[in-house]
């Protein structure tokens, strides 16, 4: 009974501390952007940017230690949030909790193939736009300056990372410092498990449907040549 009085706490806390919890990583995300792309900005701008962003931590760090504190099993809870759990250690990782947001949408909701297969691929998306972006900002921050780097808008770093994560490696834009080779070792790891994670959700939406129509072959589609014959008929 104790424990259980402990996860109903811990509950009750996430339903309170929700949707601030995506305000904060939404806040964090125009704090960080305007940090790094606006140039020559006024110290008053530094300053309370720097403001925002340690409150943000601040709250961060509280709302997973508290969270922690009401699990029963502490463990458990560290691994099925890893994102909170970055969150308080990477400053680059607070952004990702806005994902965590999609869980709340009702179209989301439901164990059935097709609600899975939509949470995937709709996670998925959002999740290589949050990507590219929060790892472009990153490559900027520490590239535009760099010696010898040619990396210095913000587009140069988008294109850099989309090049990247497609596995297409042009060569015509490349970080030169130890940071932003790391950013880009993520950047890879990344693509290739988006890239196997979209593959494998298509591939079984396919066997799916397959065998869907194997079952009931009155379901096929009719042919779009024929529907257009039709449609023309009835004009």
């Amino acid at each position: 009974m104790p424990d259980q009085d402990e996860d109903s706490r811990r509950h009750a806390w996430e339903r309170v501390t929700g949707y601030p919890a995506l305000a904060a990583s939404f806040l964090f995300l125009i704090a960080y952007s305007v940090g790094i792309l606006w140039v020559g900005q006024p110290s008053w701008v530094s300053v309370t940017l720097a403001v925002i962003l340690i409150a943000v931590w601040a709250f961060y760090v509280v709302d997973f230690t508290v969270r922690l504190l009401l699990s029963k099993r502490k463990g458990l809870f560290v691994r099925r949030h890893p994102i909170a759990l970055l969150s308080v250690i990477l400053p680059l990782a607070r952004p990702f909790l806005l994902l965590t947001g999609l869980a709340r949408v009702r179209a989301f909701r439901g164990n059935t193939p097709s609600h899975l297969r939509r949470r995937v691929l709709v996670f998925a998306g959002a999740f290589i736009i949050m990507f590219i972006y929060v790892i472009s900002l990153a490559e900027l921050h520490v590239e535009r300056y760099a010696h010898g780097s040619n990396i210095k808008t913000f587009g140069d770093s988008v294109w850099w990372a989309c090049v990247t994560m497609a596995t297409v490696g042009y060569g015509d834009y490349y970080p030169v410092t130890p940071q932003g080779r790391i950013l880009a070792v993520i950047l890879m790891m990344g693509g290739v498990v988006i890239v196997g994670t979209a593959s494998a959700t298509i591939v079984n939406y396919l066997n799916e449907r397959t065998q869907h129509l194997r079952r009931h072959p009155d379901d096929a589609a009719v042919d779009p040549a024929q529907v257009r014959d039709d449609s023309d008929d009835r004009g």
